[in-house]
């Protein structure tokens, strides 16, 4: 397994134990003194270490070499489970709706007492420690998986902010709000699975990864280079993959050519990071390069 996949899977261990810690804190507290908001916050803790086993499977998968049959790798498998990842956050927001509603009809009241601060208190430095941590380390592998968990991660930070606020509410004599503030959280949860979902979908439907200027400007500035046109990228940020038409002297040779099309490609992979494959189509211009 290559280092950069070793990396990860260590990162998801890690924020994997300590997701649970946290949601065996909050559910168990908070099924002791029937508070829907603290369990509704537990379960998503839950939901934190079930999205770090999918994104562990998803690594083994992904960091498997190029074959046959996957000539590309296999790296948007990493893609794939970050969107198993966001279909797991609409079951539990959707879950957590309707318990929420079924409470304000017929309410509970709960039970609010030091430790309850002291646990929610105590979950969010931890959440947001796993969230710094998970965050810069998706930014330095450009991992998706670690990406989507770290937003993952990052929800759960406002959710225990809000349920906090709601003890506090509860315990001025309004338990209504325990309801309500169990649904918003589901709504949050729903909102954080759309975004991952639409940042993996980008991937799997090939959206432009890298501006076409960006690139044209890159090619241009290689000698003997006429010009550039049909220029298509696609991938994840550090998988990409770049289609490109260039024109040249029609007096160029066939291996003027080949040593022109490596030239160009180590231009690009030099000063665009993340990309992995290009494919170069050369054309004559019918003019003379001076």
């Amino acid at each position: 397994m290559p280092i950069r996949f070793k990396r990860i899977r260590g990162i998801l261990i890690i924020v994997l134990l300590l997701n649970w810690i946290v949601a065996g804190a909050k559910i168990i507290y908070g099924m002791i003194t029937q508070s829907t908001a603290m369990s509704a916050d537990g379960f998503h803790s839950f939901a934190d270490g079930a999205s770090n086993i999918i994104g562990l499977v998803g690594i083994v998968v992904a960091s498997q070499p190029k074959d046959s049959e996957h000539p590309y790798g296999h790296k948007k498998y990493e893609t794939f489970a970050a969107i198993v990842i966001a279909m797991l956050l609409f079951i539990i927001s959707f879950n957590l709706i309707r318990g929420g509603i079924v409470r304000f009809f017929h309410p509970v009241v709960s039970e609010v007492t030091l430790i309850s601060f002291i646990v929610m208190v105590a979950t969010l430095v931890i959440n947001y420690i796993v969230f710094v941590y998970e965050k810069a380390s998706a930014k330095v592998l450009t991992s998706d998986v670690l990406a989507a968990d770290a937003e993952h991660t990052r929800s759960d930070m406002f959710i225990s902010i809000s349920v906090i606020a709601t003890l506090v509410a509860v315990k001025l004599g309004l338990p209504v709000m325990d309801s309500i503030v169990s649904v918003c959280i589901a709504l949050f949860i729903a909102h954080t699975g759309f975004e991952i979902l639409k940042q993996s979908s980008d991937v799997l439907c090939d959206r432009a990864v890298i501006p076409v200027a960006d690139i044209k400007r890159v090619v241009l500035e290689v000698k003997a280079v006429r010009g550039c046109h049909g220029i298509r990228t696609r991938g994840r940020q550090d998988d990409i993959h770049i289609d490109l038409h260039i024109t040249v002297d029609t007096g160029m040779t066939i291996g003027d050519a080949h040593t022109l099309n490596h030239k160009i490609q180590d231009t690009i992979k030099e000063k665009i990071e993340g990309v992995t494959d290009i494919a170069i189509h050369i054309e004559p211009s019918g003019e003379r390069v001076r």
